[in-house]
Parts: structure tokens; sequence; C-alpha cells
């Protein structure tokens, strides 16, 4: 009778083991269910994070890349407009060398004439020098139209006195004895002590004997020994006072 109640023990003993073994290990499956079910969630939450830090970076860099083209093209377009401002200043500057060519060219420079220093514009010298050519080429009617449009253009020309003496002598040539005569004062008033003055005098001698008025050529002639006593013309005035006597 006891050892059937020990036995009855021991089963009841092994029962209830048997049953707690297997309510633990429910327990244990339970867990580890959530566990994993936790971890999914958080795979899943991290893969959902990575993918939308994955596209905000996509993003980012798309944009940077749009950035990156458009300054590119601000670049291209600041590049030719430099290149477009270094041509446009090169050519200014082209323009402006000829520019200051020309105004030198047009810029009154020191000339030297019978003896007389001055500034004069390189047209002025120009046509100085062509109507003296004409002169010296033996057209006189010319030289006298040439000379005296030139004391017309260039009323306050350094030239104008030599520019008188030669229009006098270019119409002592033609004849015209009066208009010399009056050109020759006009010099001699305008530069008393012009290189030329002496011949101007005796010029003026010579148109008075041409227009037979012996007594004012006479006077003429002893103003210039007195005046120019030194000067060859003074020396030919002599001479020439001598035979009106």
């Amino acid at each position: 009778m006891r050892g059937a109640l020990l036995r009855g023990a021991a089963l009841a003993a092994a029962l209830l083991c048997a049953s707690l073994g297997a309510q633990a290990a429910l327990f244990e499956d339970d867990e580890a269910r959530r566990a994993i079910l936790d971890l999914r969630q958080r795979v899943e939450t991290i893969r959902t994070q990575s993918a939308e830090e994955n596209a905000q970076l996509r993003r980012s860099l798309l944009d940077l890349q749009n950035q990156i083209e458009q300054m590119r093209g601000d670049l291209a377009r600041m590049t030719g407009q430099n290149e477009q401002l270094t041509k446009s200043l090169s050519e200014m500057q082209q323009r402006q060398t000829e520019v200051d060519t020309q105004l030198k060219k047009n810029e009154p420079s020191k000339v030297s004439i019978d003896g007389r220093e001055f500034n004069a514009d390189p047209r002025e010298k120009a046509d100085f020098d062509a109507a003296l050519g004409i002169f010296r080429a033996g057209q006189f009617a010319q030289a006298q139209t040439a000379f005296a449009d030139f004391v017309k253009r260039y009323p306050q020309s350094g030239y104008n006195a030599s520019a008188l003496f030669w229009l006098g002598n270019a119409q002592y040539a033609t004849r015209n004895y009066n208009e010399a005569i009056a050109n020759f004062r006009s010099m001699l008033s305008l530069a008393p002590d012009h290189a030329k003055a002496p011949e101007a005098v005796l010029s003026i001698a010579n148109c008075q004997i041409e227009l037979k008025d012996t007594r004012a050529a006479r006077r003429t002639l002893e103003d210039l020994t007195k005046a120019y006593p030194q000067s060859e013309a003074a020396q030919a005035g002599r001479e020439r006072l001598s035979r009106l006597r």
C-alpha cells in the first residue's frame, strides 16, 4: 500500500514537472517571437529611414549637380562676356591709338623760317610750303593767289610776314606794283625786324621806280640806308640812289 502511494506521488511529481517544463518552453517561444518581431520592426524602421536618407541624399546630390551645371553655365557666360569685353577693350584701345596718332599729326609743331620760330599746324605749314613752291616754279600769278588765300585763311599765322613778302614779290612779278607796295608795307608794319625787311623796303622802291615815282623811290631808298645800313639791300639801295640822282 505504501509503495503504491509512493509511486503515485512520484507520478504526480513527474506530471507536474512536465507541465512546468511545457509552460516554460511556451513562455520562451513567445519571448523569442516578440524579440523577432521587435527585431524585424527595428530592421524595417532602419530600412525605411535608410531609404529616406538615401532619397534625401540623392535629391541633395541632384540639387548639387544642378547647381554645378548652373555655375558652369554662368561661368561660360561670364567667360564669353569677358572675351567680348576684352575684344571691345582692345578695339577701343586701337581706336584710341588711331585718334592719338591723328591728333599728333594735327598738333602744332615748332617751325623756323627767315630766322623766326613759332608753332604752326601741319596744314598751315603745308599750305605755306605749297604756295612758296608755286612761286619758286615761276608761276607768279598762281603764287599771288596762293599767298593771298593763305593770309586770309591764317590771319594769326607766324608765317604771315613771310607770306606777305612773297605775295608782294609775286605781285611785282605780275606788274601789280601798287598792290605789291601795300603788301610790303603790311609786312614791315607786322614785323619791322624781319630778316627780309630790308629787301621789302628795297622792293617798295623798285615798285615806285616802275611807277615812275622817282621822288618817292628816292625817299624810300634813303629810309632803307638809314634803317638797315649794314644790310645787302641797303648797299643795293645806295647804288640805285646814286643812279636816281
